[in-house]
C-alpha cells in the first residue's frame, strides 16, 4: 500500500504518518523508486496509534504501548500503569477546565452587559496574570 491508501484505511493523515515514520513508530519498506510501501503490519500499528491518540495517549505513551504490545512477556500491570497515568492526566485537564468554566461563568454573571463601558470582565482580565482570577 502507498501512503495515501494507508492514510485512508487507518484514518491517520499522511503528514502524521510521515512524522510517525521520522520518529520510528512505523517503519515502512521503501521500493526501488524510493516510495514508501506499507504492509498490513504498519497499517495495524497506525490504527493502534490512532485509537490510542483518540484516548489522549501521548506519542511517547504510544511508543510504550506498542513496545508492550510487541512484548509477549509483558504483564497487564505494565499496560495498566500507562493507562492509569493517562487517566490521571485527563482528570487533571478536566479539573482545570471546570475551574476555567467556573471563573468565566462568574465573570459573565458579574457583567451587566448594558450600554455602560464599565465591564468587570475586562477589569479582571487587565489586573494581572490569569492565575489570579
Amino acid at each position: 500500500m502507498n501512503i495515501g491508501d494507508v492514510a485512508e484505511r487507518s484514518g491517520v493523515p499522511a503528514k502524521t504518518i510521515r512524522y510517525y515514520e521520522d520518529i520510528g513508530l512505523v517503519k515502512p519498506a521503501r521500493g526501488r523508486n524510493g516510495y514508501r510501501e506499507f504492509e498490513e503490519r504498519e497499517l495495524r500499528r497506525l490504527e493502534f496509534i490512532g485509537r490510542a491518540r483518540s484516548l489522549g495517549f501521548t506519542v511517547e505513551d504510544c511508543r510504550d504501548l506498542l513496545a508492550l504490545y510487541d512484548d509477549e512477556s509483558r504483564t497487564s500491570a505494565e499496560v495498566k500503569r500507562v493507562a492509569e497515568q493517562n487517566l490521571q492526566e485527563i482528570d487533571a485537564k478536566i479539573s482545570g477546565l471546570k475551574a476555567m468554566r467556573d471563573t468565566l461563568r462568574y465573570l459573565v454573571e458579574q457583567c451587566s452587559g448594558d450600554h455602560r463601558p464599565d465591564c468587570p470582565i475586562l477589569k479582571t482580565l487587565s489586573n494581572g496574570p490569569a492565575h489570579n482570577l
